[in-house]
């Protein structure tokens, strides 16, 4: 039986690393050796898989508070050289194809807002073969980083949907702030860089524990 259930969003915005990309882990760790890199103490897995989601730079600099400003473009240097060795071992969490297929065929607007670069974003869709399937997207590198709603806010345009009509889908507290500022819902993942304590201050619709429980949720309430 087809389900005729109206809609409640018609823009859907994913964050990529963490919620889409299981890259979590890869991704401390290349803060952690970037900053001993230029000399500074190694962060705690915690504090550097904080920063997760954040743009590069203020990120590493959260993460280092130790290693001076005119340091900063080798740590950022030193970064990408770690995360470019390493980006082909991580790949999507199970079940995120189909549940894009899923969405797809619903007919939403399927977007990506994201602290990543726009050359490391691009090289990433094509390695796991998704450009055709988001409608839009927007990297840290060409709008204001996450907190700061400017991603939603050009989405929204770009697509003319209204903030009670989009829903943000991130593993940060950053994800979620963002698309609070930004006058959206969001759902949380507890499967990234984020533990989900801190979540629900940030009042996210639901939070998900797996991909699973994620499509569950959107196919039913999106």
């Amino acid at each position: 039986m087809t389900d005729f259930r109206p809609r409640q969003f018609d823009l859907i915005a994913f964050d990529w690393d963490g919620t889409l990309f299981d890259s979590t882990a890869i991704t401390t760790t290349c803060i952690q050796r970037a900053v001993v890199d230029v000399g500074g103490a190694m962060p705690t897995r915690e504090a550097a898989s904080y920063v997760i989601g954040m743009a590069l730079m203020p990120a590493l600099a959260h993460a280092a508070p130790d290693v001076p400003k005119d340091k900063y473009p080798l740590l950022g240097e030193r970064y990408r050289h770690h995360y470019l060795t390493h980006q082909h071992d991580i790949s999507l969490f199970e079940g995120v194809l189909p549940l894009l297929a899923d969405l797809k065929a619903r007919h939403h607007w399927l977007t990506v807002a994201t602290g990543k670069s726009r050359a490391g974003l691009n090289e990433a869709l094509q390695a796991v073969e998704l450009r055709d399937v988001f409608d839009g997207s927007r990297t840290a590198d060409e709008t204001a980083g996450k907190p700061h709603p400017r991603m939603l806010h050009e989405l929204m345009r770009e697509f003319g949907v209204e903030p009670e009509r989009t829903l943000m889908i991130g593993d940060t507290t950053h994800d979620l702030q963002m698309a609070l500022n930004a006058g959206c819902a969001s759902v949380g993942v507890s499967y990234g860089a984020h533990e989900p304590d801190a979540f629900h201050a940030l009042q996210p619709r639901h939070v998900a524990h797996s991909v699973a429980e994620l499509r569950d949720w959107l196919l039913t309430h999106a």
